[in-house]
């Protein structure tokens, strides 16, 4: 009952998050103004595709997502896991450097440089814990595969299989990516007339 009850609370705050980055992503010091540079909003969307399709692993259970379902521990060795084992950490990064670097602003920066934390604090306490939980079988996952993305695969500890990116839910990802992708101005503009 208490998953339940903590998914009911935490996803409205993170929608109110969200709205409140939103309505003050121009908030503070200007540190950059690239926007008006004719490739910029076409890296941005770039960029923003590929960091999604890092986070998607974390919709292989979307009750577990919205932690109604109690977490389990599976070693995924398949798919974007060869890149890295931890997809979100490094979604996220993508995703931050994008939005920071295009907005500019001192509240983005700092806004992002945050979710960055998070999702550090959050690999290495994954690791630490999986570690003391699976023991010697986490060390060889670990092993073969790299946090930095890429570097398990260009060290020869691990190789893609690019038929494990042929799944029907990337489809579903795309669909995501192209709803956001069109909602996005919209949105932006309903929350940017908020007072908040």
């Amino acid at each position: 009952a208490y998953r339940i009850v903590f998914a009911l609370l935490s996803l409205p705050n993170a929608v109110l998050a969200i709205t409140y980055f939103i309505a003050h992503r121009y908030d503070g010091f200007q540190y950059l103004h690239i926007q008006g540079l004719p490739f910029t909003h076409n890296l941005v969307v770039l960029l923003t595709t590929i960091s999604f399709l890092f986070l998607y692993p974390a919709t292989f259970n979307l009750l577990e997502v919205a932690a109604i379902k109690k977490p389990t521990f599976k070693i995924y060795e398949t798919g974007i896991q060869r890149i890295t084992r931890h997809p979100q950490l490094t979604g996220q990064i993508v995703w931050s450097v994008a939005h920071g670097a295009y907005l500019g602003t001192s509240f983005a920066i700092a806004a992002n440089l945050a979710l960055v934390a998070h999702h550090f604090l959050g690999a290495w306490h994954g690791d630490r814990r999986l570690r003391r939980d699976y023991g010697e079988a986490w060390e060889e996952f670990a092993g073969r595969t790299s946090v930095a993305p890429f570097l398990a695969v260009v060290e020869g500890r691990n190789k893609l299989v690019l038929k494990e990116f042929v799944r029907p839910a990337y489809v579903g990802v795309t669909v995501a990516i192209l709803a956001f992708y069109f909602s996005h101005p919209v949105v932006l503009r309903l929350v940017g007339s908020l007072k908040i």
